[in-house]
């Protein structure tokens, strides 16, 4: 556990900063409601709220605007879903919640990470209505994952390429984007459960509310997802070339 979390020996209550997660958390909600599609469909003199299937992420935006749009999208909604976790893991790496074993950063990032999804799923700026998440969670495991070791970063980046394999030769974005979620959070998770297994065996509220976390990014994606799902069943999903959109100009 030491040699995982880099010699953290300073300890840190609960009790005595539930007040500065609880700001993070709001901080993190507001960065999330800031929707990157929306303004660059602006500087494109439209919006793309209005456009397709008026869903303001970047698979709508590659539709409209050409996959390198869509790809500009997906790297600012990608930031914003993995800076904030880093930047909680860089100022609680040091540190344990005391009375535990518990990485003060493994609480932090994805208190973070899941607060961004949920402004940009839900933001108060555009009346609840916003994207579906998919890039700022994307994000969060690139920027997270590599927390526990840097090489873990050139792993997320080749399953990464094989999510977009699979879109490109599928042609079903939706499909690929909740494997791409799915995939990376049950990694995640298996991290977790080999290093606190004592911690869960003891029903800790501090672990229990982080894979509670995971659980609410997943259901986040996947109920916004709920009608890609449906056509999917049916044989009428939406299918998103990649070659298609490659050279599009708009």
């Amino acid at each position: 556990m030491i040699s995982l979390l880099n010699t953290a020996v300073k300890t840190l209550a609960f009790s005595d900063s539930w007040y500065w997660f609880l700001l993070s958390a709001a901080v993190c909600y507001f960065i999330g409601c800031f929707n990157f599609a929306v303004l660059i469909s602006h500087f494109k003199k439209s919006d793309i709220r209005g456009v397709g299937s008026g869903n303001p992420g970047s698979m709508n935006m590659t539709r409209t605007f050409g996959l390198k749009i869509g790809a500009i999208n997906f790297f600012c909604d990608a930031i914003k879903g993995g800076l904030p976790a880093l930047v909680a893991w860089i100022i609680f790496k040091d540190y344990v919640f005391a009375g535990t074993d518990i990485a003060v950063s493994d609480f932090a990032r994805y208190l973070c990470g899941t607060f961004v999804i949920i402004g940009h799923v839900f933001p108060v700026t555009m009346k609840f209505k916003g994207g579906k998440g998919i890039a700022s969670t994307m994000g969060l495991f690139l920027f997270s994952l590599p927390c526990e070791q840097w090489w873990y970063f050139f792993i997320v980046a080749v399953f990464f390429c094989l999510v977009l394999l699979y879109i490109a030769l599928t042609e079903w974005g939706s499909m690929g984007s909740l494997i791409g979620v799915s995939g990376l959070t049950i990694w995640q998770a298996c991290i977790f459960v080999v290093r606190y297994k004592a911690e869960l065996a003891e029903l800790n509220p501090i672990i229990i509310s982080v894979f509670m976390m995971f659980l609410v990014i997943n259901l986040l994606t996947w109920i916004r997802h709920n009608t890609n799902i449906y056509r999917l069943l049916a044989g009428e999903e939406h299918r998103t070339s990649v070659l298609k959109h490659k050279n599009k100009r708009v």
